[in-house]
């Protein structure tokens, strides 16, 4: 045994999960004394007496944070692990089978360090991912989110859950902790503002994607939200006994966002002090409170049940969801399958070969082609120089949920790999309108790497200015507590420039967010796009751009023409023109857009009529080109005039599929009844309209190419 973990489980300072009994009974209330069941409402779940290991929780958008731009648990030397793309860049993939492979891997990497003795690192728990739609694209946490529409939203969550917490239902690799319940899309005033909407826009729209994943894939965890929704702070909002516990069972852990019980007292002012708001969370379904003074709440719980305010049948019904995941994980003991994980001396799992192929993989299924006049894929034999210019053209930036990557390969690098020596790059970084406009003069092609700082505060940090954490320095960015300003791209006019030096100009987005490029897509012949954040972004893109994956990606959100087409960003009603279920102008991308390198012909569609509460929607689907490809196949249903609310279409299932080249697939793609159910406000539960139902697939939610009808009763 090391030599290291002998000397601590000597001092009693190491409790490694490998190491307890595979014959401990379970764990309940009971056995625990008062002082034990305090501490475990704070996040630190370990009960020392009793042998159960300390685990916290670790950020895991698009990898383990033990690390990075922003100090995730304090880990030092910072432990490098897979950096994925951001999670709005993974939902580009629509691809859920993709999506529960890169769960599993940072699930994997977090057990790893978590159980190996020479780092004995983080925990079991992973804060994501976050299932809050993403109504407006100026939200500042767009980059965090899977997109706007519930369905694929629901659909990307339930398989990452499936693949943290692994295939058995009882016996988990790590447990999910959803973000944040509910409606938590709006940052600069997230501590006062209150999302309100209809009761049937709340089940539709705002807490669907959180309903699913915990009665579909088994999710037993969700952090609150700061807003309140109508009037009342989501800390203590009734919605998490009524619906969450009594309604899909979420019989796990719900903890506050940071300092949550403080701001009812210091923001709401609901509550004279911290024992009052500790105890009114807690009745209300809080099972811990994530807080910089962790003696501050637990000696408000204490100061609580002396005044009566709780008692200790309260914690005791409290504590035992928090002792319902810990069982899961095998943290109490009994059968673990993922024990001996970081026990074996294998590598770190972000160090292997299978771990930089998965992310590059997942990255270049990301990428979506918005716009191609032929210019793509890039032909080297015909090529002798590419400028490559702008800010990200040699840099991987990461982002304030990322992680410590284990390497990266930026544009530059990935593209001078690929093409070798045959083809000269002319990078420049700095000076586009001087040194970059000679180069685009010089060169056969022009590549313009354009799009958002990833971590805005971080770039105030480095800027020295006397600046709080909420602020941007540039309009069109945000992040967590910082919303955009505009949806305006900072660098069209470099493109304007680079153009007129060299048509031949191709646009690459490194973005998170939606961009109003009107001219851009007027005058460009190439427009890509991808997220911040993979360490493999340099391979991919030019897997990409070379023609070697031909690109399937697709929008997740609605990219708007101009900024005066969105509502106010404080105003949560959908129907007032939010996303492309009740969007009343034309977009300037839509919903679902994605190009390919290779061309798709729909035919023979079939809708059966619902059998087992499923109806089966099925289409034969060509590749016409000269070259394989993936192809989104989506269906959008189009309700009864006697459903309430009813948006002009809705996405009912996808499925991406590759077609090889002049080769025809048959695509089956299930519908289930429940999903075509409205919630009804005068019945309070959901109902299915009777009457014609059509379905509409096709390539994107604008590109339809087949329709069909049929009747449910």
């Amino acid at each position: 045994m090391n030599t290291r973990l002998v000397s601590l489980l000597t001092a009693g300072l190491l409790l490694v999960p490998a190491l307890l009994s595979a014959q401990r009974t379970r764990i309940v209330p009971s056995d625990l004394t008062l002082d034990e069941k305090i501490h475990l409402l704070s996040v630190d779940m370990g009960i020392t007496r009793l042998g159960v290991p300390v685990s916290y929780y670790s950020e895991g958008m698009h990898g383990i944070a033990y690390g990075g731009p922003a100090p995730w648990g304090n880990v030092h030397p910072p432990l490098p692990t897979t950096s994925f793309p951001q999670a709005y860049g993974l939902a580009q993939t629509w691809d859920p089978a993709l999506m529960e492979r890169v769960a599993a891997q940072i699930s994997l990497e977090q057990r790893w360090y978590f159980q190996n003795p020479e780092t004995d690192r983080g925990g079991l728990i992973i804060w994501g991912p976050n299932v809050d739609l993403g109504r407006d694209p100026r939200w500042g946490r767009t980059e965090e989110c899977y997109g706007e529409d519930p369905f694929l939203v629901a659909e990307m969550a339930k398989a990452y859950v499936r693949g943290a917490q692994g295939p058995d239902p009882e016996h988990w690799r790590s447990a999910c902790v959803l973000k944040h319940f509910v409606a938590n899309s709006y940052e600069n005033g997230r501590h006062y503002y209150s999302s309100d909407f209809p009761e049937w826009q709340l089940r539709e729209y705002y807490s669907y994607t959180f309903m699913k994943c915990v009665t579909e894939a088994g999710c037993r965890g969700f952090m609150t939200s700061y807003n309140p929704s109508g009037g009342t702070p989501m800390t203590i909002h009734p919605l998490i006994r009524s619906m969450a516990i009594a309604e899909w069972g979420q019989d796990g852990i719900v903890i506050t966002d940071q300092d949550g019980a403080r701001r009812l007292v210091d923001d709401y002012k609901i509550y004279p002090d911290l024992a009052e708001a500790a105890a009114a969370s807690i009745k209300a379904g809080i099972t811990q409170f994530l807080s910089d003074g962790l003696e501050d709440s637990q000696g408000a719980i204490r100061e609580a049940l002396r005044r009566g305010l709780l008692t200790e049948a309260d914690i005791d019904e409290t504590i035992q969801r928090n002792l319902n995941v810990e069982e899961k994980l095998g943290l109490l003991g009994g059968e673990d399958p993922y024990r001996q994980i970081g026990l074996d001396g294998g590598p770190v799992p972000s160090s292997t070969p299978e771990a930089a192929a998965l992310c590059r993989e997942a990255t270049a299924r990301s990428i979506v082609l918005m716009k191609n006049d032929g210019i793509l894929p890039l032909k080297p034999e015909r090529l002798k120089k590419i400028a490559l210019i702008g800010p990200y053209a040699d840099e991987v930036l990461q982002d304030w949920y990322g992680g410590e990557m284990d390497h990266k390969v930026t544009i530059y690098e990935g593209l001078k790999e690929a093409l070798g020596g045959g083809v000269e790059i002319l990078l420049e970084t700095k000076d586009f309108g001087g040194e970059g406009l000679r180069k685009a003069a010089e060169a056969d092609l022009a590549i313009v790497v354009a799009g958002n700082i990833a971590s805005p505060c971080l770039d105030v940090q480095r800027s020295g200015a006397e600046i709080g954490w909420s602020h941007s320095m540039i309009v069109q960015d945000g992040m967590e507590d910082v919303d955009r300003q505009s949806l305006a791209l900072p660098h069209e006019d470099i493109l304007k420039l680079v153009h007129r030096a060299n048509p031949n100009t191709v646009l690459l987005m490194v973005t998170t967010f939606p961009y109003t490029i009107r001219w851009s897509k007027d005058h460009l012949p190439a427009i890509v796009a991808l997220t911040h954040g993979s360490e493999e972004m340099g391979h991919a893109v030019a897997d990409v751009l070379l023609g070697k994956v031909n690109p399937a990606g697709r929008l997740t959100q609605t990219w708007p023409e101009r900024i005066e087409d969105l509502p106010p960003i404080t105003d949560f009603d959908l129907t007032k023109g939010r996303t492309y279920l009740y969007a009343k102008a034309r977009p300037l991308f839509c919903f679902g857009h994605g190009l390919s390198y290779t061309s798709f012909r729909y035919s023979g569609l079939t809708v059966s009529t619902p059998q087992d509460g499923v109806v089966r929607v099925a289409v034969d689907v060509t590749n016409t080109g000269d070259v394989d490809g993936d192809e989104v196949v989506q269906v959008y249903a189009q309700y009864p005039r006697s459903r309430p609310n009813r948006p002009e279409r809705q996405l009912r299932g996808f499925q991406r599929v590759c077609i090889p080249a002049g080769q025809t697939v048959r695509v089956e793609i299930p519908v289930c009844v429940r999903d075509l159910k409205y919630w009804s406000e005068g019945g309070h539960t959901w109902t299915l309209a009777s009457g014609r139902y059509r379905f509409l697939v096709g390539a994107s939610s604008a590109d339809i190419r087949c329709r069909k009808a049929c009747r449910i009763r």
